[in-house]
């Protein structure tokens, strides 16, 4: 008994690759970071292989995931030393303080901020 003499090749052509835009891949990574959430329901809902939507999830951990749009925190410019305080011009200025209010967090930093923990501390902020 031949079960297989005519067997037939089945071709099964993909669609072209689908690309998602940062910003929904942004929100779909979002959505599976809540407390109970299950990334294979999460997928599924959004028509994305489950395995896609992990790597996602490691990019965005790594800070790979570009964001849609700069977040902007509001600023408040308030004269804290006298100008007669001032150093004088061409005279390096080490010494300063720099209060960042964002709802209930109050961050303060004295003296000259390196840029790159001032970039991590506005971009933790900017999550809350």
């Amino acid at each position: 008994m031949d079960t297989n003499s005519k067997a037939v090749a089945v071709s099964k052509q993909r669609g072209p690759y689908r690309h998602h835009s940062p910003a929904l891949k942004r929100s779909i990574v979002e959505e599976t970071l809540q407390a109970g959430a299950s990334v294979a329901r999460i997928a599924r809902k959004h028509g994305i292989n489950a395995n896609q939507v992990f790597l996602w999830r490691k990019a965005y951990r790594e800070g790979l995931l570009p964001e849609a749009k700069p977040t902007l925190l509001p600023v408040t410019l308030a004269p804290s030393m006298a100008t007669e305080q001032l150093p004088a011009p061409g005279l390096p200025a080490n010494t300063g303080c720099l209060t960042i209010e964002f709802g209930h967090i109050q961050v303060r930093i004295e003296g000259r901020p390196d840029p790159e923990v001032l970039r991590l501390v506005l971009a933790e902020l900017g999550q809350r």
